[in-house]
């Protein structure tokens, strides 16, 4: 079969809004600055081969994304620093984004789908824009780059956007409005929320060396990156393990957790949300922090079975560092649409022999307590913390005991119909990949499902496809 260098990309193209910005300028918050440092976002969706020639295909985009730039002018723009206070701003100048056709005839679903044992190929890294780009260069590259790719039997979406300027909240609602605007609907569903009136906002100033920042991790070591599918039954049994639950009542209540939509994460706020000094009477009766989350409980499991993967010393200190939505964490909560980053890291150490030598239970607790912990004192003293001393965002595994979680399972991956039916997968590029990045997706049969995208070194994804602990909720 040829290989993914057969790729042709046949044109490109700059998109502009339909409407002119009504805004002039926004700000880069604290939450914004730090991502300066780290490559753009690379998502995208393959979706099935619509009935359309390819003219008629990129008409189509080309429209859609028009019309959607109209609803996030930002995104249309590019970023400016304020040579005289040093401040960093989103130019909403209508200077546009690009959009790509590309050509992969020799591939097909059967090749980019494979079976579950196989490793993600290596094709999807061609469906992207902007490979290796700093979010730094937006001040004059697009934003936004958009490839359509043609495949023998569907079509890739690949959306690479600026992270100084969106978290995965707000990308995925613009990739969503993108799909809904296709679809033809008269009325966007989601509309962003640009307010900068928040405790993100600061006068704090973050330096840069002449030509901008460099990227914090090496990007040229060997990699292997795979999906590992979890199904909502095996999701279950592990948070029964985290509870050390009896199974059969556990799994009756995470299933009413799970068919709600409700999270602990989501759950936080309100457990902790008083009015007098009382908590409310609902929440008293039923606190919701106590139990681990279905998720909590995943991410314990990936914790212990990469480190033992990593055959650690006992006394290495290890740390999964998740990322964490704080827009429902503060006082008064942001808008669940606000338009640009709006997440803090939490990070949970351990050795290694204390992790491997306790049950699930004990590593899982340890991840609860750092989430339930995370309200809007510990956001607002994380701001505090930041303009003492702006710093950018160090992304990377620097002593090889490290694991980074990024994107959720809540996002509405699969909510992307353009119009000829429902994503068959979701993939990433190459962006922001090193030893330990995971990132979580939901599963495609939705229902709490979830699916890890996992990047590791070769030898110790070999370990992990071994680690039984682990490959036994795997499907």
């Amino acid at each position: 079969m040829p290989s993914s260098s057969s790729m042709v990309v046949v044109s490109k193209q700059t998109v502009y809004p339909q409407n002119k910005s009504a805004f002039e300028s926004l700000k880069l918050s604290v939450s914004d600055l730090p991502m300066l440092s780290c490559q753009y976002i690379q998502k995208g969706v393959l979706l099935p081969a619509p009935l359309l020639s390819s003219a008629s295909l990129i008409s189509f985009f080309k429209l859609s994304l028009s019309k959607t730039l109209s609803h996030f002018p930002p995104l249309a723009g590019r970023l400016g620093t304020d040579d005289a206070t040093g401040h960093v701003y989103i130019l909403c100048n209508d200077a546009g984004v690009d959009l790509y056709h590309a050509k992969a005839s020799h591939l097909s679903t059967t090749t980019l789908v494979p079976p579950p044992d196989q490793d993600i190929p290596a094709a999807y890294r061609r469906f992207f824009q902007l490979d290796d780009t700093l979010s730094y260069a937006g001040h004059h590259k697009p934003l936004v780059t958009i490839q359509i790719t043609e495949l023998t039997d569907a079509v890739f979406v690949g959306c690479t956007m600026n992270h100084a300027v969106v978290d995965g909240t707000s990308f995925w609602n613009f990739f969503n409005t993108f799909a809904e605007i296709a679809r033809g609907e008269s009325k966007i569903s989601r509309a962003p929320d640009f307010c900068r009136d928040t405790v993100f906002d600061s006068p704090a100033v973050l330096a840069f060396p002449a030509g901008g920042p460099s990227v914090t991790f090496s990007g040229d070591e060997p990699l292997r990156e795979k999906i590992f599918h979890f199904s909502r039954e095996a999701i279950l049994r592990l948070k029964c393990r985290a509870n050390n639950a009896d199974p059969t009542q556990k799994l009756q209540v995470s299933s009413a957790e799970i068919m709600s939509k409700q999270s602990n994460d989501n759950w936080t706020v309100a457990h902790n949300r008083q009015s007098n000094g009382k908590l409310t009477s609902v929440m008293e009766a039923n606190p919701p922090t106590a139990e681990i989350s279905s998720f909590q409980s995943l991410c314990a499991q990936l914790w212990r079975s990469v480190t033992r993967a990593r055959n650690l010393a006992p006394t290495k200190t290890t740390t999964f560092r998740m990322a964490v939505n704080c827009r429902h964490r503060i006082e008064p909560r942001l808008a669940p649409l606000y338009f640009g980053n709006a997440i803090q890291s939490i990070p949970t150490v351990a050795t290694s022999g204390e992790l491997l030598a306790n049950d699930l239970s004990w590593g899982a607790d340890q991840l609860h307590d750092n989430v339930v912990a995370h309200d809007d004192a510990t956001v607002r003293r994380g701001v505090k913390d930041w303009e003492s001393n702006p710093r950018l965002f160090p992304l990377g595994n620097f002593d090889g005991a490290m694991i980074t979680m990024g994107s959720s399972p809540r996002f509405p991956m699969y909510d992307n119909d353009f119009g000829w039916g429902r994503p068959l997968a979701v993939r990433s590029g190459k962006a922001n990949k090193f030893d330990g990045k995971i990132s979580a997706f939901p599963g495609r049969e939705g229902n709490g499902s979830v699916d890890l995208e996992v990047v590791l070194a070769p030898e110790t994804m070999a370990g992990l496809e071994n680690d039984l602990e682990f490959m036994q909720y795997v499907s």
